[in-house]
């Protein structure tokens, strides 16, 4: 299986791979083998490899919402990093590779507008357009023209509307064998120096409360949909609380004690309770303990039951 693997132009095999240090947790044992496949072909052979050999297999992009087993994958673990770039006018297709990062700085750059509240969003595009990114009230699916993908036979591309994008949530997420390949965004033209102040004070307050230092992901669960809660929750909710209709899991988390929770290493900020960090030598099974205690008392406090956003590499 290797040396078929090893055999595939355009295609880097990490054998026993570390997976800790592909994760914004730094938390997570080995894979049996990390594959990144510079292009289609590449991506296609060895997805076919991987099947015929029989290993399991599972594809990540940047890792930044990831959380991998203390015991690794014990497969195949397969990534895409067609990274490039090509603007025409304001549309651009990006390879999903692509640091979202460099995207954003990239449009700015060209005096185009729609991805400046997602500065300082870590990862990569693919994994963007897969959860839906977003900040500030605007999400991605605001841009996306159409997706390229391969679903595990062939490669096909739809449009925005089969996307079928939600809050956090699209087609891709509900489908795990499928690969986002690359993406059409369409973009506003909009003054430079404009779309760099508004990034750069959105960038401070991102910094602030998400060091890039800090070892976590983010908020690790999902806003709530106002419309969505049961009517003895809503009434319980600040008015002030509320943002874009959603209330954000914090509100709920901070009611029930969260804010300064610990356990070893693995422990929830004291000013914004819906962030989980890794203090340092924490584990996946400390980490997956604490987001389940939360979880729990927010559900014996409200009734809810919260949503990671983040998502798990072997284990369970």
């Amino acid at each position: 299986m290797l040396f078929r693997l090893l055999a595939i132009p355009n295609l880097h095999v990490f054998v026993n791979a570390s997976l800790a240090g592909h994760t914004r947790f730094e938390i997570g044992g080995p894979a049996r083998v990390l594959l990144d496949a510079d292009d289609e072909a590449a991506l296609i052979e060895a997805w076919r490899a991987i099947d015929e050999s029989g290993w399991a297999r599972a594809v990540i992009g940047g890792g930044t919402n990831l959380i991998v087993d203390d015991r690794g994958f014990d497969g195949a673990v397969l990534r895409y990093r067609d990274q490039t770039m090509d603007f025409d006018g304001n549309t651009v297709r990006v390879g999903a590779g692509a640091v979202l990062q460099q995207l954003v700085d990239a449009s700015i750059d060209r005096g185009l507008r729609g991805l400046e509240t997602m500065t300082g969003i870590p990862g990569w595009a693919g994994g963007a357009i897969y959860g839906n990114a977003g900040a500030y009230g605007h999400s991605i699916q605001e841009r996306v023209v159409r997706v390229r993908f391969f679903d595990g036979g062939e490669i096909r591309e739809i449009d925005n509307a089969a996307c079928e994008f939600r809050y956090r949530e699209s087609i891709f997420k509900r489908n795990k064998n499928w690969v986002i390949l690359a993406a059409t965004l369409i973009l506003d033209e909009a003054n430079t120096d404009d779309l760099r102040a508004h990034a750069a004070s959105i960038l401070k307050i991102r910094n602030e409360k998400y060091p890039p230092t800090m070892r976590c992901a983010g908020s690790i669960f999902k806003n709530l949909l106002l419309a969505d809660l049961p009517e003895s929750v809503r009434a319980q909710v600040p008015e002030a609380v509320v943002r874009e209709g959603k209330v954000p899991s914090a509100y709920f988390l901070e009611q029930a004690g969260a804010k300064g929770m610990h356990s070893a290493a693995i422990r929830v900020a004291d000013y914004h309770a819906n962030l989980i960090y890794n203090a340092g030598g924490g584990t996946a099974r400390e980490l997956r303990a604490m987001i389940d205690l939360l979880k729990t008392k927010v559900r014996e406090k409200f009734g809810l039951e919260l949503e990671e956003e983040v998502q798990y590499i072997g284990g369970r």
